[in-house]
């Protein structure tokens, strides 16, 4: 593509150099730089681009996007207010806008976001539409699985998804959209049909400071698409939920299990293989039979409903795809290797998703509950002992180990949790570092008919320790010592 022709999508402040030049590529990473890109020179978390910008020029950039000139470059430089925004722009244009040749979802929210993004993508397949997938457990195109990085990809990365979505022949995409991709301007470009939001709880405070500035960043995609033909759906039952409503807005669809209003879900039964409902929406209602259990697995089915609805999906479409969804990677997933107890594992790692998973295996037992759970290093220190709380005060036994300690020491963030453990729940709970050990010690505390909650990594396949990943998985690991155990 023609530099100066691309160069009209941008708001740039001054050029230094010619851009009378084709683009062949784009690229942020100098170390993958190719001969004829445009180089984008991007402030990151723990480093700056415009360090590299000398480095992709020797690899073969002709142009680089800066915030501020670099005063040893023979390259052009497009010197811009914001990089981050500049690129997701460009990258749109560079690949043809592809969003706007899709119908395209996003999903956001604390909590919810992959089971509502895969419930959504079911109610597409079973009406026929082909579909592509962006989220946290797996990028899907066509049914085919991409490697995954980071929920939601960096701007130029995802426009690339999204034209490859579009050569395939793609008609709907679901994205998860984090509050990270939002702040970071990833979703800048993106042309959304439908956006949804299913709550806010405790996370990710490191980053935003205060839940304020976190819902202020999880809000600005509802204000940048309010005002345009874009639907909203939202959760009316979070208290965060309601702020986003805006009276008289016709695109606003409101969910809910507590009121009639546009989706609403009545008649809950929760079972142990499952739950149950009446949808109601304008115009009708419909039973609904899920294979996924616990009640908040009810509101990402009205999330998911809300989405298919708002782009033209009947209620008997959506009926067919929640029930034809089987289970979710790592979310209240069931190991059973022949034991007389239950053990499920699930990615639940904020106070409120610990306590929703905890409660949703005290609804399927009268027996007893275990959990094992740890907290992640280099995060969110306020939240470890309210989850430390939330477990004892929910469990029979907690098992505290580590999480992904990351640079932490892992015994460091295992005294943080305990740190909110009241007295009278000081005998009803251990601690053991090392994560293999304590599943093992769960198991070997399990009695018939109880339930072992392992939280906190769900779907993930590695335990990050001291700099280094470490294969680690939930589910695996509790196989084999299951396998040990009933041999």
């Amino acid at each position: 593509m023609h530099l100066k022709e691309l160069l009209s999508e941008a708001d740039y402040l001054e050029i230094i150099g010619d851009i009378d030049m084709d683009i062949k590529g784009l690229s942020y990473d100098s170390r993958v730089v190719k001969e004829g890109d445009l180089f984008f020179c991007i402030k990151g978390l723990r480093a700056d681009g415009h360090s590299f910008a000398k480095k992709a020029e020797e690899a073969g950039a002709k142009a680089t996007v800066v915030e501020y000139l670099q005063p040893d470059l023979f390259i052009t430089q497009i010197l811009v207010g914001n990089a981050r925004k500049a690129m997701a722009r460009l990258a749109s244009a560079f690949f043809g806008h592809p969003t706007k040749r899709l119908n395209l979802v996003g999903i956001t929210g604390t909590n919810g976001k992959t089971t509502t993004s895969f419930m959504a993508e079911s109610i597409f397949n079973a009406v026929g539409q082909k579909t592509g997938l962006l989220g946290t457990i797996e990028y899907r195109i066509m049914g085919e699985k991409l490697p995954v990085s980071r929920t939601t990809p960096e701007s130029l990365d995802l426009q690339s998804f999204f034209a490859r979505m579009v050569d395939a022949g793609v008609q709907t995409a679901v994205i998860e959209v984090s509050s990270h991709a939002i702040d970071l301007l990833r979703v800048e470009a993106c042309s959304f049909d439908a956006v949804v939001f299913t709550n806010l709880s405790q996370d990710h405070l490191d980053y935003h400071g205060t839940m304020e500035s976190y819902f202020e960043v999880k809000k600005r995609i509802f204000d940048a698409t309010i005002h345009k033909n874009v639907a909203q759906i939202v959760n009316i039952d979070d208290n965060y939920g309601r702020y986003l409503i805006r009276e008289g807005s016709c695109k606003q669809l409101r969910y809910s299990t507590k009121e009639k209003v546009e989706l609403y879900a009545k008649d809950i039964t929760l079972r142990a293989d499952g739950s149950s409902f009446i949808l109601e929406i304008p115009g009708g209602s419909v039973d609904v039979t899920l294979k996924l259990p616990g009640h908040y697995n009810v509101y990402n089915a009205l999330a998911a409903a809300g989405a298919a609805i708002a782009l033209g999906v009947n209620i008997d479409g959506v009926k067919k795809g929640l029930e034809a969804l089987g289970s979710v990677p790592g979310r209240f997933e069931r190991v059973n290797c022949g034991q007389n107890f239950t053990v499920v594992v699930d990615y639940a790692h904020t106070p409120d998703s610990l306590g929703k998973i905890i409660g949703a295996a005290r609804q399927l037992t009268e027996r007893k509950i275990i959990t094992v759970f740890g907290c992640g290093g280099d995060r969110d220190r306020s939240k470890r002992p309210e989850m430390g709380r939330i477990a004892t005060a929910l469990s029979d036994y907690t098992i505290i180990t580590s999480d992904n300690p990351r640079s932490e020491e892992p015994l460091k963030v295992i005294e943080d949790i305990k740190s909110g453990i009241k007295e009278l729940e000081k005998v009803r709970f251990e601690t053991e570092e090392d994560r293999r050990l304590a599943i093992k010690l769960a198991f070997e505390r399990a009695g018939q008919g109880d339930i072992v909650v392992i939280a906190g990594k769900g779907h993930e396949q590695g335990q990050e320790i001291a700099g280094k990943m470490i294969p680690f998985d939930d589910v695996e690991v509790a196989r084999e010592l299951l396998r040990e155990m009933v041999e």
